[in-house]
Protein backbone atom coordinates (compact mmCIF):
# COMPACT_ATOMS: atom_id res chain seq x y z
CA UNK A 1 0.00 0.00 0.00
CA UNK A 2 1.57 3.36 -0.86
CA UNK A 3 2.81 5.36 1.82
CA UNK A 4 -0.03 8.65 2.74
CA UNK A 5 2.18 10.51 5.43
CA UNK A 6 0.27 13.53 6.05
CA UNK A 7 1.79 17.27 5.53
CA UNK A 8 1.37 19.74 7.83
CA UNK A 9 -1.57 20.98 9.62
CA UNK A 10 -3.88 22.95 7.95
CA UNK A 11 -6.40 23.55 10.96
CA UNK A 12 -3.38 24.96 13.47
CA UNK A 13 -5.93 26.41 15.73
CA UNK A 14 -6.95 23.33 16.70
CA UNK A 15 -4.37 22.38 18.71
CA UNK A 16 -3.55 18.83 20.89
CA UNK A 17 -4.61 20.45 23.86
CA UNK A 18 -7.79 21.56 22.27
CA UNK A 19 -8.92 18.50 20.64
CA UNK A 20 -8.57 16.92 24.43
CA UNK A 21 -10.12 19.19 25.75
CA UNK A 22 -13.32 19.68 23.45
CA UNK A 23 -13.30 15.62 23.30
CA UNK A 24 -13.23 15.09 26.80
CA UNK A 25 -16.25 17.52 27.49
CA UNK A 26 -17.85 16.02 24.31
CA UNK A 27 -17.77 12.82 26.41
CA UNK A 28 -18.86 13.97 29.92
CA UNK A 29 -22.15 15.74 28.70
CA UNK A 30 -22.80 12.61 26.40
CA UNK A 31 -22.21 9.72 28.61
CA UNK A 32 -23.24 12.29 31.36
CA UNK A 33 -26.77 12.34 29.94
CA UNK A 34 -27.39 9.08 29.06
CA UNK A 35 -26.22 7.82 32.73
CA UNK A 36 -28.96 8.83 34.37
CA UNK A 37 -32.10 7.12 32.65
CA UNK A 38 -32.29 5.13 35.35
CA UNK A 39 -33.53 7.86 37.59
CA UNK A 40 -36.90 8.26 35.47
CA UNK A 41 -37.93 4.41 35.68
CA UNK A 42 -39.86 4.45 38.58
CA UNK A 43 -41.82 8.05 38.13
CA UNK A 44 -42.41 7.87 34.28
CA UNK A 45 -43.81 4.47 35.29
CA UNK A 46 -45.85 5.88 38.04
CA UNK A 47 -47.10 8.67 35.82
CA UNK A 48 -48.66 6.82 33.24
CA UNK A 49 -49.04 3.07 34.69
CA UNK A 50 -46.51 1.71 33.02
CA UNK A 51 -44.82 -1.90 33.97
CA UNK A 52 -41.03 -1.74 34.91
CA UNK A 53 -40.74 -4.07 31.13
CA UNK A 54 -42.65 -1.28 28.92
CA UNK A 55 -39.55 1.37 30.13
CA UNK A 56 -36.91 -1.50 30.03
CA UNK A 57 -37.86 -2.41 26.67
CA UNK A 58 -37.62 1.33 25.54
CA UNK A 59 -33.52 1.64 27.23
CA UNK A 60 -33.18 -1.64 25.65
CA UNK A 61 -33.42 -0.52 22.23
CA UNK A 62 -32.11 2.88 22.73
CA UNK A 63 -28.85 0.30 23.81
CA UNK A 64 -29.29 -1.81 20.33
CA UNK A 65 -29.83 1.47 18.43
CA UNK A 66 -26.72 2.82 19.54
CA UNK A 67 -24.95 -0.33 19.37
CA UNK A 68 -26.07 -0.65 15.44
CA UNK A 69 -25.43 3.32 14.50
CA UNK A 70 -21.84 3.61 16.16
CA UNK A 71 -20.19 1.49 13.80
CA UNK A 72 -22.41 3.77 10.61
CA UNK A 73 -21.28 6.81 12.76
CA UNK A 74 -17.71 5.96 13.25
CA UNK A 75 -17.46 4.97 9.10
CA UNK A 76 -18.71 8.10 8.63
CA UNK A 77 -16.52 9.96 10.90
CA UNK A 78 -13.46 8.52 9.75
CA UNK A 79 -14.93 9.79 5.87
CA UNK A 80 -15.96 12.88 6.57
CA UNK A 81 -14.67 13.96 10.21
CA UNK A 82 -16.17 13.34 13.52
CA UNK A 83 -17.63 17.26 13.53
CA UNK A 84 -20.39 16.77 11.31
CA UNK A 85 -21.16 13.54 12.59
CA UNK A 86 -21.45 14.40 16.19
CA UNK A 87 -23.32 17.77 15.36
CA UNK A 88 -26.33 15.70 14.14
CA UNK A 89 -25.85 13.58 16.59
CA UNK A 90 -26.74 15.78 19.44
CA UNK A 91 -29.41 17.34 17.53
CA UNK A 92 -30.96 14.00 17.31
CA UNK A 93 -30.28 13.11 21.20
CA UNK A 94 -32.11 16.45 22.34
CA UNK A 95 -35.15 15.73 20.26
CA UNK A 96 -35.07 11.93 21.75
CA UNK A 97 -34.97 13.07 25.34
CA UNK A 98 -37.65 15.85 24.89
CA UNK A 99 -39.96 12.96 23.15
CA UNK A 100 -39.66 11.34 26.44
CA UNK A 101 -40.36 14.09 28.42
CA UNK A 102 -43.54 14.79 26.06
CA UNK A 103 -44.98 11.62 24.96
CA UNK A 104 -48.06 9.40 27.00
CA UNK A 105 -47.75 6.72 24.78
CA UNK A 106 -45.55 3.56 25.10
CA UNK A 107 -44.94 3.65 21.19
CA UNK A 108 -43.95 7.11 21.89
CA UNK A 109 -41.65 6.28 24.68
CA UNK A 110 -40.05 3.65 22.52
CA UNK A 111 -39.95 6.07 19.45
CA UNK A 112 -37.79 8.86 21.20
CA UNK A 113 -36.52 7.15 24.12
CA UNK A 114 -35.27 4.25 22.06
CA UNK A 115 -34.96 4.44 18.67
CA UNK A 116 -34.37 8.58 18.53
CA UNK A 117 -32.41 8.57 21.25
CA UNK A 118 -30.30 5.53 20.76
CA UNK A 119 -29.25 6.93 17.03
CA UNK A 120 -28.88 10.02 19.06
CA UNK A 121 -26.20 8.95 21.24
CA UNK A 122 -24.67 6.67 18.37
CA UNK A 123 -23.77 10.08 16.41
CA UNK A 124 -22.79 12.00 19.40
CA UNK A 125 -21.13 9.06 20.83
CA UNK A 126 -17.80 9.18 22.90
CA UNK A 127 -16.22 6.49 21.04
CA UNK A 128 -15.78 8.96 17.92
CA UNK A 129 -14.65 11.98 20.39
CA UNK A 130 -11.82 9.56 21.10
CA UNK A 131 -10.84 8.28 18.10
CA UNK A 132 -10.31 11.92 17.27
CA UNK A 133 -8.13 12.24 20.32
CA UNK A 134 -6.22 9.39 19.53
CA UNK A 135 -5.27 11.00 16.54
CA UNK A 136 -3.57 13.86 17.23
CA UNK A 137 -0.73 12.08 19.92
CA UNK A 138 1.78 9.54 18.97
CA UNK A 139 1.37 5.86 20.15
CA UNK A 140 3.24 6.05 23.35
CA UNK A 141 0.32 8.50 24.62
CA UNK A 142 -2.68 6.97 22.77
CA UNK A 143 -4.25 4.53 25.66
CA UNK A 144 -3.69 7.22 28.30
CA UNK A 145 -5.60 9.86 26.35
CA UNK A 146 -8.17 7.36 25.86
CA UNK A 147 -7.96 6.96 29.84
CA UNK A 148 -8.83 10.63 30.46
CA UNK A 149 -11.30 10.39 27.94
CA UNK A 150 -12.82 7.53 29.12
CA UNK A 151 -12.47 9.31 32.49
CA UNK A 152 -14.68 12.70 31.35
CA UNK A 153 -17.42 10.57 30.88
CA UNK A 154 -17.14 9.23 34.15
CA UNK A 155 -16.93 12.43 35.90
CA UNK A 156 -20.24 13.15 33.93
CA UNK A 157 -21.93 10.61 35.43
CA UNK A 158 -20.81 11.78 38.72
CA UNK A 159 -21.85 15.74 37.79
CA UNK A 160 -25.46 14.03 36.30
CA UNK A 161 -26.24 11.75 38.35
CA UNK A 162 -27.27 14.35 41.59
CA UNK A 163 -27.87 16.79 39.40
CA UNK A 164 -30.35 14.83 37.49
CA UNK A 165 -31.82 14.09 41.18
CA UNK A 166 -32.22 17.36 41.92
CA UNK A 167 -33.54 18.32 39.30
CA UNK A 168 -36.62 15.74 39.32
CA UNK A 169 -36.75 16.70 42.78
CA UNK A 170 -37.18 20.33 42.29
CA UNK A 171 -38.82 20.04 38.85
CA UNK A 172 -40.48 17.37 38.79
CA UNK A 173 -39.22 14.42 35.56
CA UNK A 174 -41.15 16.17 32.49
CA UNK A 175 -39.19 19.42 33.07
CA UNK A 176 -36.03 17.77 34.15
CA UNK A 177 -35.91 15.58 30.85
CA UNK A 178 -36.28 19.04 28.91
CA UNK A 179 -33.14 20.71 30.36
CA UNK A 180 -30.90 16.82 29.70
CA UNK A 181 -32.27 18.03 26.34
CA UNK A 182 -30.95 21.30 25.58
CA UNK A 183 -27.71 20.52 27.63
CA UNK A 184 -27.10 17.49 24.97
CA UNK A 185 -27.06 20.39 22.10
CA UNK A 186 -24.07 21.43 23.78
CA UNK A 187 -22.38 18.48 21.99
CA UNK A 188 -22.64 21.18 18.59
CA UNK A 189 -20.60 23.63 19.31
CA UNK A 190 -17.29 21.57 21.09
CA UNK A 191 -17.17 19.45 17.74
CA UNK A 192 -16.06 22.56 16.31
CA UNK A 193 -12.97 22.00 17.91
CA UNK A 194 -12.10 18.53 16.15
CA UNK A 195 -10.23 17.77 12.76
CA UNK A 196 -11.72 16.77 10.21
CA UNK A 197 -8.46 15.72 8.39
CA UNK A 198 -7.34 12.10 8.26
CA UNK A 199 -3.89 12.94 9.51
CA UNK A 200 -2.74 10.73 12.29
CA UNK A 201 0.48 11.28 14.55
CA UNK A 202 2.95 8.97 15.26
CA UNK A 203 2.29 6.08 12.75
CA UNK A 204 2.75 5.94 8.73
CA UNK A 205 -0.09 6.31 6.88
CA UNK A 206 -1.34 4.32 4.02
CA UNK A 207 -4.51 4.20 1.39
CA UNK A 208 -6.28 1.58 2.55
CA UNK A 209 -9.94 1.23 2.14
CA UNK A 210 -12.42 0.55 4.44
CA UNK A 211 -13.74 -2.87 3.26
CA UNK A 212 -9.79 -3.90 3.68
CA UNK A 213 -9.67 -2.43 6.72
CA UNK A 214 -12.81 -4.61 7.88
CA UNK A 215 -11.33 -7.72 5.93
CA UNK A 216 -8.58 -7.51 7.82
CA UNK A 217 -10.07 -7.02 11.65
CA UNK A 218 -12.69 -9.90 10.22
CA UNK A 219 -9.49 -12.37 9.75
CA UNK A 220 -7.77 -10.94 12.98
CA UNK A 221 -8.64 -13.88 15.71
CA UNK A 222 -8.10 -11.09 18.45
CA UNK A 223 -10.47 -9.28 17.20
CA UNK A 224 -13.15 -11.07 17.10
CA UNK A 225 -12.49 -12.56 20.80
CA UNK A 226 -12.09 -8.52 21.59
CA UNK A 227 -15.65 -8.06 20.31
CA UNK A 228 -16.88 -11.30 21.96
CA UNK A 229 -15.73 -10.32 25.68
CA UNK A 230 -16.99 -6.69 25.35
CA UNK A 231 -20.51 -8.18 25.01
CA UNK A 232 -20.05 -8.77 28.86
CA UNK A 233 -19.19 -5.47 29.68
CA UNK A 234 -22.51 -3.68 27.83
CA UNK A 235 -24.64 -5.85 30.00
CA UNK A 236 -22.95 -5.15 33.30
CA UNK A 237 -22.58 -1.46 32.61
CA UNK A 238 -26.60 -1.01 30.98
CA UNK A 239 -28.13 -3.46 33.49
CA UNK A 240 -27.09 -1.38 36.48
CA UNK A 241 -27.31 1.84 35.29
CA UNK A 242 -30.75 1.60 34.23
CA UNK A 243 -32.10 -0.81 37.04
CA UNK A 244 -29.57 0.08 40.17
CA UNK A 245 -31.78 2.40 41.47
CA UNK A 246 -34.87 0.63 41.55
CA UNK A 247 -33.12 -2.53 42.96
CA UNK A 248 -31.55 -0.33 45.90
CA UNK A 249 -35.43 1.09 47.02
CA UNK A 250 -36.64 -2.29 46.20
CA UNK A 251 -34.09 -3.02 49.33
CA UNK A 252 -36.04 -0.77 51.63
CA UNK A 253 -33.13 1.98 51.02
CA UNK A 254 -33.64 5.88 50.18
CA UNK A 255 -34.06 6.66 46.31
CA UNK A 256 -31.00 8.83 47.26
CA UNK A 257 -29.16 5.78 47.88
CA UNK A 258 -29.12 4.98 44.77
CA UNK A 259 -28.61 8.31 43.05
CA UNK A 260 -25.60 8.57 45.22
CA UNK A 261 -24.37 5.12 43.98
CA UNK A 262 -24.43 6.14 40.73
CA UNK A 263 -22.68 9.19 41.50
CA UNK A 264 -20.13 7.07 43.14
CA UNK A 265 -19.38 4.83 40.43
CA UNK A 266 -18.70 7.40 38.21
CA UNK A 267 -16.50 9.11 40.89
CA UNK A 268 -14.22 6.00 40.85
CA UNK A 269 -14.74 5.08 37.72
CA UNK A 270 -12.26 8.62 36.87
CA UNK A 271 -9.41 7.22 38.60
CA UNK A 272 -10.49 3.55 37.38
CA UNK A 273 -10.69 4.76 33.84
CA UNK A 274 -7.05 6.82 34.20
CA UNK A 275 -5.10 4.11 35.90
CA UNK A 276 -6.51 1.57 33.25
CA UNK A 277 -4.99 4.17 30.48
CA UNK A 278 -1.86 4.53 32.70
CA UNK A 279 -1.25 1.19 32.87
CA UNK A 280 -1.76 0.16 29.51
CA UNK A 281 1.08 1.69 28.27
CA UNK A 282 3.10 -0.09 30.33
CA UNK A 283 1.70 -3.76 30.68
CA UNK A 284 -0.24 -5.86 28.75
CA UNK A 285 -3.52 -4.51 27.59
CA UNK A 286 -5.36 -7.73 27.49
CA UNK A 287 -4.18 -9.24 30.96
CA UNK A 288 -5.63 -6.01 32.45
CA UNK A 289 -8.68 -6.76 30.89
CA UNK A 290 -9.04 -10.26 32.24
CA UNK A 291 -8.38 -8.94 35.68
CA UNK A 292 -11.14 -6.59 35.19
CA UNK A 293 -14.12 -8.75 34.28
CA UNK A 294 -12.83 -11.18 37.17
CA UNK A 295 -12.72 -8.46 39.46
CA UNK A 296 -16.31 -7.30 38.73
CA UNK A 297 -17.94 -10.88 39.11
CA UNK A 298 -15.88 -10.95 42.62
CA UNK A 299 -17.36 -7.48 43.20
CA UNK A 300 -21.29 -8.50 42.38
CA UNK A 301 -20.49 -11.92 44.23
CA UNK A 302 -19.40 -9.81 47.28
CA UNK A 303 -22.63 -7.57 46.89
CA UNK A 304 -24.98 -10.15 47.02
CA UNK A 305 -24.04 -12.12 50.01
CA UNK A 306 -23.43 -8.67 52.28
CA UNK A 307 -25.78 -7.36 54.38
CA UNK A 308 -27.85 -4.75 52.31
CA UNK A 309 -27.01 -1.50 53.97
CA UNK A 310 -26.26 1.81 52.52
CA UNK A 311 -22.72 1.43 53.57
CA UNK A 312 -22.76 -1.95 51.04
CA UNK A 313 -24.62 -0.28 48.72
CA UNK A 314 -21.55 2.57 48.73
CA UNK A 315 -18.62 0.53 48.78
CA UNK A 316 -20.40 -1.49 45.89
CA UNK A 317 -20.73 1.28 43.90
CA UNK A 318 -17.03 2.47 44.63
CA UNK A 319 -15.59 -1.07 43.73
CA UNK A 320 -17.37 -1.41 40.54
CA UNK A 321 -17.15 2.13 39.58
CA UNK A 322 -13.22 0.98 39.58
CA UNK A 323 -13.36 -1.29 37.15
CA UNK A 324 -16.59 0.60 35.29
CA UNK A 325 -15.35 1.56 32.03
CA UNK A 326 -11.81 0.89 32.72
CA UNK A 327 -12.41 -1.63 29.94
CA UNK A 328 -12.68 1.07 27.20
CA UNK A 329 -9.07 2.93 26.84
CA UNK A 330 -7.41 -0.96 26.92
CA UNK A 331 -10.22 -2.16 24.49
CA UNK A 332 -10.09 0.79 22.27
CA UNK A 333 -6.10 0.96 22.97
CA UNK A 334 -5.63 -2.85 21.55
CA UNK A 335 -7.90 -1.70 18.27
CA UNK A 336 -5.38 1.26 17.83
CA UNK A 337 -2.44 -0.78 18.78
CA UNK A 338 -3.03 -4.04 16.44
CA UNK A 339 -4.95 -2.15 13.50
CA UNK A 340 -3.66 1.79 13.67
CA UNK A 341 -6.02 4.52 14.08
CA UNK A 342 -7.08 5.66 10.22
CA UNK A 343 -10.11 3.09 11.01
CA UNK A 344 -10.01 3.02 14.93
CA UNK A 345 -13.71 4.96 15.19
CA UNK A 346 -14.96 2.53 12.70
CA UNK A 347 -13.08 -0.64 13.98
CA UNK A 348 -14.25 -0.10 17.84
CA UNK A 349 -17.75 1.05 16.53
CA UNK A 350 -17.93 -2.87 15.72
CA UNK A 351 -16.85 -3.51 19.20
CA UNK A 352 -18.77 -1.68 20.46
CA UNK A 353 -21.75 -2.70 18.95
CA UNK A 354 -21.12 -6.12 20.97
CA UNK A 355 -21.13 -4.12 24.00
CA UNK A 356 -24.46 -2.91 23.51
CA UNK A 357 -26.59 -6.40 22.11
CA UNK A 358 -25.10 -7.22 26.16
CA UNK A 359 -26.73 -3.74 27.02
CA UNK A 360 -29.97 -4.53 25.28
CA UNK A 361 -30.32 -8.20 26.81
CA UNK A 362 -28.88 -6.39 30.43
CA UNK A 363 -30.87 -3.94 30.29
CA UNK A 364 -34.33 -5.83 28.59
CA UNK A 365 -33.56 -8.97 30.84
CA UNK A 366 -33.55 -7.20 34.06
CA UNK A 367 -36.74 -5.68 33.20
CA UNK A 368 -38.76 -9.21 32.07
CA UNK A 369 -37.35 -10.98 34.96
CA UNK A 370 -38.34 -8.50 37.51
CA UNK A 371 -42.08 -8.19 36.06
CA UNK A 372 -42.29 -12.71 36.34
CA UNK A 373 -40.27 -12.82 39.86
CA UNK A 374 -40.36 -9.77 41.71
CA UNK A 375 -36.34 -9.79 41.92
CA UNK A 376 -33.41 -9.02 40.42
CA UNK A 377 -30.90 -11.54 41.82
CA UNK A 378 -30.68 -14.08 38.57
CA UNK A 379 -29.81 -10.79 36.43
CA UNK A 380 -27.26 -10.56 38.85
CA UNK A 381 -25.79 -14.27 39.09
CA UNK A 382 -25.93 -14.29 34.97
CA UNK A 383 -23.37 -11.17 35.53
CA UNK A 384 -21.09 -13.33 37.81
CA UNK A 385 -20.78 -15.90 35.17
CA UNK A 386 -20.46 -14.21 32.20
CA UNK A 387 -17.74 -12.11 33.77
CA UNK A 388 -15.39 -15.09 34.65
CA UNK A 389 -16.15 -16.32 31.25
CA UNK A 390 -15.37 -12.38 29.76
CA UNK A 391 -11.61 -13.34 31.76
CA UNK A 392 -10.91 -16.32 30.00
CA UNK A 393 -11.71 -15.20 26.74
CA UNK A 394 -9.30 -12.33 26.52
CA UNK A 395 -6.53 -14.24 27.46
CA UNK A 396 -5.60 -15.82 23.68
CA UNK A 397 -5.52 -12.33 22.39
CA UNK A 398 -2.52 -11.24 20.09
CA UNK A 399 -1.65 -7.76 20.74
CA UNK A 400 1.30 -6.93 18.52
CA UNK A 401 0.83 -4.40 15.80
CA UNK A 402 0.16 -5.62 12.44
CA UNK A 403 3.54 -5.77 10.25
CA UNK A 404 2.14 -2.91 7.96
CA UNK A 405 2.17 -0.62 11.10
CA UNK A 406 6.44 -1.08 11.38
CA UNK A 407 8.26 2.21 10.18
CA UNK A 408 9.55 1.80 7.59
CA UNK A 409 13.77 1.89 7.46
CA UNK A 410 15.55 3.64 5.03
Amino acid sequence: MRDLTPGPNTHSWRTPLLVIVAGCLIAMIGFGIRSVFGLFLEPMTLAHGWSRETFAIAMAIQNLLWGIGVPVAGAMADRYGPMRVLSFGALLYGIGVWGMATTGSTMGLHLFGGVLTGLGIAFSAFSIALAAMAKVVGPERRTLVLGLGTAAGSLGQVVFSPLGQQFIDAFGWQSALLILAATALLIIPLALALPDSHTHHGEPAFDQSLGEALREAAGHRGFVLLTTGFFVCGFHVAFITVHFPSYVKDLGLAPEVGAYALALIGLFNIAGSFISGAVGTRCSKKGGLAFIYFSRAIVITAMLLAPKTALTIYLFAAAMGILWLSTVPLTSGIVAQVFGVRYMATLFGIVFFSHQVGSFLGVWLGGRLYDTTGTYNAVWWAGVVLGLLAAIIHLPINERPLARLAPESN
